[in-house]
């Protein structure tokens, strides 16, 4: 978990003055983890810190309340949960976010800041050790949220909407999709999915960062594969394209003869998903999901799957 900045200053934008309340500590039992938050504003907000009543409460006094306070869950809100936990409530508003720097953390506290604060900052600048949110000497420390992750997702059919409608709450990821024409996208969209509709799809690729991750699920076997060709000259961060083990021979026997090396072929996975999870789209989209959360990215190869273009056919 990690302070978004990001998020905090789009909900500044659209609804001016927001709140923000994160688990700065837990002592015992809690429903959410130290750095799980929310953002409160007049009529709405977004995030967890769960609890039912904890969160009803917060919500409530998002804006009469500033700095740390700490809630027994069971005396307090009658909560079963049987531990204590310590709330951070801040107010920004457009002036309090210009003030934010390039720092990996967010560091706050009473007085002036702590050595031990100091030494952790300086440490993971230095050596790249990884910050988590956590309590240190009465100040509250949060690692900065990393710029989102984009996913393309190439295709509005059965599949494509299964793995935007799975993909799209996760955190961190920014989503991108793209088909042939408006009519094809369903007529709800979820909030922060970049659409594109465009009847050469080949061309909309240059427009793609080299760090995304493509998921390909179109209509046409014709499309999969030129976009597989067009992905290889364009670069990326990892590719996968929806099919079988028959289609996964054909199409690394046509991209040889279209001359990419076996090196830069065996980077597309064939099929996505996880086959014990079965064919169903809403069964691929928890397969693709589960591999994008797990620590097996690599550079050399899509996280879905773990079979490739290897195989001749």
């Amino acid at each position: 978990m990690a302070f978004d900045l990001g998020a905090l200053r789009s909900a500044v934008e659209a609804h001016g003055r927001v709140a923000r309340v994160v688990i700065a500590k837990v002592a015992g039992s809690s429903p959410r983890d130290v750095g799980a938050s929310m953002l409160v504003w007049d009529g709405g907000q977004s995030g967890t810190i769960g609890g039912g009543a904890l969160e009803f409460q917060a919500a409530q006094q998002a804006f009469d309340r500033s700095g740390f306070s700490t809630h027994p869950l069971g005396p307090e809100l009658g909560q079963c949960c049987g531990g204590a936990v310590t709330l951070l409530t801040e107010q920004f508003d457009a002036a309090a976010l210009d003030q934010f720097s390039t720092e990996m953390a967010f560091a706050r506290g009473p007085g002036d800041r702590p050595l031990a604060v100091e030494r952790m900052l300086s440490c993971a600048r230095s050596q790249g050790v990884d910050l988590r949110p956590r309590m240190v000497q009465g100040w509250f420390v949060e690692p900065m949220a990393v710029p989102q992750r984009p996913v393309w997702i190439w295709g509005a059919g059965h599949v494509g909407r299964a793995l935007v409608d799975v993909l799209a709450p996760l955190p961190d990821i920014e989503i991108t999709w793209i088909d042939t024409a408006l009519a094809r996208f369903p007529d709800v969209i979820p909030d922060d999915v970049n659409i594109l509709a465009a009847s050469d799809l080949l061309r909309v690729v240059s427009r793609a960062p080299k760090t995304a991750q493509h998921i390909i699920v179109t209509y046409s076997h014709a499309f999969d594969l030129g976009l597989c060709d067009a992905l290889l000259r364009h670069g990326f961060g990892s590719a996968g394209v929806i099919g079988s083990d028959t289609k996964k021979a054909r199409f690394a026997s046509r991209l040889r003869k279209m001359g990419h090396s076996e090196t830069d072929i065996l980077r597309i996975r064939c099929p996505i998903g996880q086959k014990a999870l079965g064919k169903h789209p809403q069964a691929i989209a928890v397969g693709v999901a589960a591999q994008l959360l797990s620590d097996t990215m690599t550079n050399a190869g899509a996280p879905w799957q773990t079979t490739s273009f290897a195989s001749r056919g």
